[in-house]
């Protein structure tokens, strides 16, 4: 009898193991504001998605689509309303709705300290609000920015009488050193450098190789400044449809990108300077006056940018957060 039911007891254990319906994997579909071969993507997107997978063993996984399937400023939306999972952008392509994340970019790009300060969960709280979850905030290197120049600096201001190609993120230094903005298309640069339109043109420091503007403009401007950061979000009820083992999967993958971002951008950033020079770039170093003032000028343009939609309430308690932590630039 004692053994009938033991066999009885291991034909039931193994008729569940057969039947049992196996775990559903999570499949999360995210949308890019840059192409599949850009920087961004390749070193932050990429290497989230890949953290992700296997932190979870394989059982979530993100494929990823781009402007080619969504223009990168009308990328939001679709989002929001669940037609993909995740969006990876930068908040300047989504100022006309969502501009209150532009204020990180007054902030020193130091990870932790931006999480401690509660700046990163006061705009998550704003976020919600409209449908969303800020899963990253990742800093693309220590800093940011130069102006790629026809002709080196001379003397203070060091943009005056210039016309320089800028963007809502470089308009403020462009005035602040006597230049006139230039707002065109990224892909009109070139020609405009080469025939005169423009005299320059704000750039991040990684991407000019591709570009090829230095085939057009002889100058790289230092110092370097300002930073520019990568945000994912998560559309709302997607985050909170997933298991609280996922959710923890999907935020241990993002706290270390965010860790992983200024040093790996900053090498990228050297190395790219490093090929420009080989090709005939020369550097032109601004007046200490106008080089100490650069990126209050920056940061002071985000904070200003952010304020746009007139949320007073939640950029004032952001930039007293920052204040507090000692990381306004």
């Amino acid at each position: 009898m004692k053994l009938n039911k033991i066999l009885a007891a291991t034909a039931v254990a193994s008729f569940t193991s057969i039947t049992a319906a196996p775990a559903l994997a999570t499949e999360l579909r995210m949308l890019s504001s840059w192409a599949s071969n850009q920087a961004y993507n390749e070193h932050i997107a990429i290497p989230f998605m890949k953290k992700v997978s296997e932190l979870s063993d394989g059982e979530t996984s993100i494929t990823m689509a781009g402007p080619d399937v969504v223009p990168a400023f009308q990328q939001l939306e679709p989002v929001q309303a669940g037609l993909f999972d995740i969006l990876f952008t930068a908040p300047a392509y989504h100022i006309g709705s969502a501009s209150v994340a532009l204020g990180i970019e007054g902030t020193e790009p130091d990870p932790e300290l931006r999480r401690s300060s509660g700046i990163i969960d006061t705009m998550d709280e704003f976020y919600n609000g409209l449908g969303l979850k800020a899963i990253f905030v990742a800093p693309a290197g220590s800093k940011a920015f130069n102006f790629m120049l026809k002709d080196p600096v001379e003397d203070a201001p060091s943009l005056e009488g210039r016309k320089i190609r800028g963007t809502q993120l470089y308009n403020p230094a462009i005035e602040g050193l006597g230049g006139s903005p230039v707002v065109m298309p990224m892909t009109d640069v070139y020609s405009a450098l080469q025939t005169g339109v423009v005299d320059g043109a704000g750039t991040t420091l990684v991407g000019m190789l591709e570009q090829k503007w230095y085939e057009v403009a002889d100058y790289i401007s230092r110092p370097t400044f300002g930073t520019v950061d990568l945000f994912a979000y998560m559309n709302l009820d997607t985050w909170e449809s997933l298991s609280e083992e996922e959710q923890n999967v999907i935020m241990k993958a993002a706290l270390e990108i965010e860790k992983e971002t200024v040093a790996r951008f900053d090498k990228l950033a050297a190395e790219e300077e490093a090929e420009l020079l080989k090709r005939g770039v020369q550097i032109t170093q601004m007046p200490e006056e106008d080089a100490a003032r650069l990126d209050k000028l920056i940061a002071d343009g985000a904070w200003e940018t952010a304020r746009s939609l007139g949320h007073d309430e939640v950029i004032d308690k952001m930039y007293k957060q920052a204040k507090e932590a000692g990381i306004l630039q």
